[in-house]
């Protein structure tokens, strides 16, 4: 009996690691090739299992792609609202946020295109971007809000909705890593100097989007 515990635990613990594997190499092909490009064979074949297996663990790649895409969704916009310090001005606040949300898409730098790829080529993909959204904790988003609004009542900044905000820093921020390499091979950037480049936008970034709140 304890002989047959041991193995049933031995192959559960197999089966998480082969699954987590999949999705770990799933998500990089799908951030290198997007999702019309990458097939379930490919999964299989870096993987090292049979085409099967990734259909017992996840029955289609749409499913897997659904797994893949939510959590890359949620990490795009979290980084932004979740990303809160207390004791410190609104502004510090805001600016921990941006530069937050812009290491995120800098250690993803894929993620911009798989976004953009996959709702431009699949508009269905934007119902499932409004679930994310709507999963992402209203609490936190709500106190940002507060904070914000108080910001305003003050006349430290000029009135501007929320969404307003959280879409300026997604679409500067994006946007640099969505263009950067042909901006990079224009201009003749060494590596040492893309990422000079890629610093000064960060707090080029910071910059703007505050200055552009000031009544």
């Amino acid at each position: 009996m304890i002989l047959l515990n041991i193995a049933i635990k031995m192959k559960h613990e197999q089966d998480a690691n082969l699954e987590q594997l999949i999705l770990e190499t799933a998500e990089k092909l799908f951030l290198e090739k997007g999702f019309a490009m990458t097939s379930t064979t490919e999964i299989a074949k870096k993987v090292g299992c049979n085409q099967a297996l990734v259909h017992y663990y996840f029955r289609t790649k749409e499913n897997l792609f659904q797994s893949i895409f939510a959590k890359k969704i949620r990490l795009l916009l979290s980084s932004i609202i979740e990303n809160s310090q207390k004791d410190i001005s609104f502004e510090e606040k805001l600016k921990a946020k941006i530069e937050s949300h812009f290491e995120m898409i800098r250690a993803n730098p894929r993620l911009p295109f798989l976004v953009v790829n996959e709702l431009t080529t699949n508009p269905e993909r934007i119902n499932s971007l409004k679930e994310k959204i709507n999963e992402l904790p209203k609490s936190v988003f709500t106190q940002l809000q507060h904070e914000l609004q108080i910001e305003i009542d003050n006349g430290r900044i000029r009135p501007i909705e929320i969404m307003d905000l959280v879409l300026t820093i997604v679409s500067l921020n994006a946007m640099l890593f969505l263009t950067g390499a042909i901006f990079k091979n224009i201009a003749q950037l060494s590596d040492a100097d893309f990422e000079q480049l890629i610093e000064h936008r960060k707090q080029e970034h910071v910059r703007i989007i505050l200055a552009s709140l000031k009544p």
